[in-house]
């Protein structure tokens, strides 16, 4: 038996050669496999053309083993349910499954991983607007009719007018925002960010949600944060934490099975792909006029 390994990366290694599949199969595995390793530390996974060949970044394989564990895969697998397809999705979490299930077997890694993976259809069933996406064009109008509070009818306005990743939005700090141009401020390097700008409703909300607030995580959650809460994830006024992404899922879930008649939830990614149609629209008719 191979020796245990201490890095993500040597594991899927190791699990691949001992896979046996085809060669393109190997790649979209090592693909796949790469970009759990990217939500596994809470960062963004390239997306597109840009997956072949991007490595993960330097993650140890205890990230699956022991305390804490369940909880760090369970906010992987609700970031990445965000930012794909449902079937897509389902896929990725299928090849992480066999991974973890050829590890746990080895000793490698305890039995937290495979708890939450195998607890994702009910979380699936029990979160709603987490894990589901609509075949159909959704009708946000309905939507921003709802009582809502404040951080919630700002959020999902961001969402829609941005159509900007919902990980992307909640990452931004009040300090991040220009208000005068409706816009992130561009940082020292590229990044994707810094393309993130917002049309009038949105500049109507973000200064009354940041009242009193300079600094600190744009969207927090309702309570005080926890003692083990990076301070950058706090509010330095309030002592609050930064919303997740699995509570903002949550959430619109929830308040969305109001405006579906078939009672069905909505998920973020769905006013993100909302959004992007009308502003796409919205430059068609431009373009369309100018001539």
């Amino acid at each position: 038996m191979a020796a245990q390994p201490v890095e993500y990366a040597v594991a899927i290694d190791q699990y691949l050669a001992a896979a046996h599949i085809s060669p393109a199969s190997q790649r979209v595995y090592r693909v796949t496999l790469n970009t759990w390793g990217w939500l596994l530390v809470g960062r963004t996974p390239p997306s597109g053309s840009s997956r072949r060949g991007a490595h993960s970044p330097v993650v140890l394989l205890a990230r699956l083993d022991g305390e804490g564990a369940e909880a760090t895969l369970r906010e992987a697998l609700a970031r990445r349910a965000l930012m794909i397809d449902r079937r897509t999705y389902e896929r990725e979490v299928s090849i992480l499954r066999n991974a973890t299930h050829w590890w746990a077997a080895r000793g490698w890694i305890g039995p937290e991983a495979q708890r939450a993976l195998k607890g994702d259809m009910e979380l699936r069933r029990e979160t709603p607007g987490v894990l589901t996406t609509k075949t159909t064009e959704i009708d946000a109008a309905p939507l921003f009719r709802l009582r809502v509070p404040l951080r919630e009818q700002t959020l999902w306005r961001l969402v829609y007018e941005s159509a900007a990743p919902v990980e992307h939005l909640l990452a931004l700090d009040v300090s991040d925002l220009d208000f005068g141009a409706r816009r992130v401020r561009p940082k020292g390097g590229p990044r994707r960010a810094d393309r993130i700008g917002w049309g009038e409703r949105s500049a109507e909300l973000l200064p009354l949600l940041t009242i009193g607030r300079a600094a600190g995580p744009l969207f927090l959650t309702e309570r005080r944060a926890a003692g083990r809460v990076p301070t950058a994830d706090v509010c330095p006024y309030t002592g609050r934490a930064r919303l997740s992404v699995r509570r903002a899922a949550e959430l619109f879930g929830a308040a969305t099975r109001q405006t579906d008649p078939r009672g069905e939830s909505w998920n973020l990614r769905d006013l993100r792909v909302a959004g992007r149609r009308e502003r796409d629209a919205g430059a068609g008719a431009g373009a369309r006029e100018s001539r």
